[in-house]
């Protein structure tokens, strides 16, 4: 079974190191390029039509590893797996329609703001509602009405409460990650880190379900997730494609992922989030786009209350820029910053079931 994992990350870095250029070349060719906002970096006026939509290599990359590591083992896919997936593929559609726009209109804002947020509440709402469904046979659906942290405590809070949830962290965590796609391989890189670590939660979740009974090495602290295995392949074949991607997206970036990639990115990390029971750990592991997001808010807070600005420029990272950082030495320290946050998040998750010995 473990060996779906390693095809899926191994076939998502090869798609994306060898068809990421080859996307270049296309989007280059029909000039689909980057549009920077006036009042950035001056730095950045140089990354002007540097091809956008790049978000499209790992999408891709990700199904086409998902589907064929489990054609190559013999195994089905599972419900959770496809609706993952479908969060994923449905939220890059939407970013999508937004660079197209951004590069049709030739200007740096796509989608109107009611038009991108109804497509985010579409796709959203259809994967909220039916990770509700497909119980197995211990009666476990994709997600649970419980609120969870490593795993799920509390009271039901009943499947309305849940779909507003669940759209509130798909909306939050798509546009964290959003906000963190400033510089060269910011987000990229976090998300590798996040994705790796779902990968090992998955498989841990795995050999310590509560399905195999007697083999488990702590009883009192199985895990009832309905398909965990599937998510840590989901996350080894994201982790595989976007390091593969990271390779043409570093400084300097031959090709960005755009809001077709950010969105992308965010919406399936919520996905993994919710179906692994870790809603509230993903906060932690995700730090630094729960920073960089904080960093708006505050900044756009203060401004609005006070008429002063708190950081010379939100979002975080070109704050730093305009203090004298390099693009390279934000993004490495911020990739620090994020790897910290998942050591932080993995060595919780693992207290938890140690905790229940």
């Amino acid at each position: 079974m473990m060996k779906q994992i390693l095809f899926a990350g191994v076939i998502g870095l090869f798609l994306t190191l060898v068809g990421t250029p080859l996307l270049i070349k296309l989007l280059a060719r029909k000039g689909y390029g980057q549009y920077i906002r006036d009042d950035g970096p001056r730095e950045h006026a140089s990354k002007r039509g540097t091809p956008t939509m790049g978000g499209i290599a790992f999408i891709f990359a990700t199904v086409a590893a998902y589907f064929l590591s489990k054609a190559i083992t013999g195994y089905s896919p599972t419900y959770t797996g496809l609706l993952v997936l479908g969060l994923m593929v449905g939220m890059g559609l939407v970013g999508f329609l937004d660079d197209y726009i951004k590069i049709v209109k030739r200007r740096s804002l796509g989608l109107r703001a009611k038009a991108k947020m109804a497509g985010q509440l579409i796709v959203g709402i259809s994967f909220a509602v039916l990770s509700l469904q497909f119980a197995d046979a211990r009666g476990n659906t994709p997600a649970s009405t419980k609120l969870s942290f490593i795993t799920d405590f509390g009271w039901t809070i009943g499947p309305v409460l849940f779909v507003v949830w669940a759209l509130f962290m798909i909306l939050a965590m798509s546009n964290g990650v959003n906000l963190t796609d400033g510089l060269d391989g910011l987000a990229t890189g976090a998300s590798v880190l996040v994705f790796g670590a779902y990968t090992f939660i998955g498989v841990w979740q795995f050999q310590e379900s509560c399905a195999n009974g007697e083999n488990l090495t702590n009883p009192g602290a199985c895990y009832e997730v309905r398909d965990p295995l599937d998510l840590a392949v989901i996350s080894a074949a994201l982790m595989g494609a976007c390091l593969g991607f990271l390779w043409w997206n570093t400084s300097p970036a031959k090709i960005f992922m755009g809001d077709t990639g950010s969105l992308a990115l965010g919406g399936v990390l919520t996905g993994l989030a919710i179906c692994s029971r870790t809603e509230l750990l993903v906060a932690i592991m995700g730090g630094l786009f729960v920073l960089i997001t904080m960093s708006v808010v505050i900044q756009v807070g203060s401004f609005r209350l006070t008429g002063k600005r708190v950081f010379r420029m939100a979002p975080l990272q070109h704050h730093f820029e305009l203090k004298g950082w390099s693009e390279v030495l934000v993004v490495v320290r911020f990739w620090i910053i994020q790897g910290i946050c998942v050591i932080v998040g993995l060595g919780l998750f693992y207290a938890g079931w140690a905790a229940d010995k």
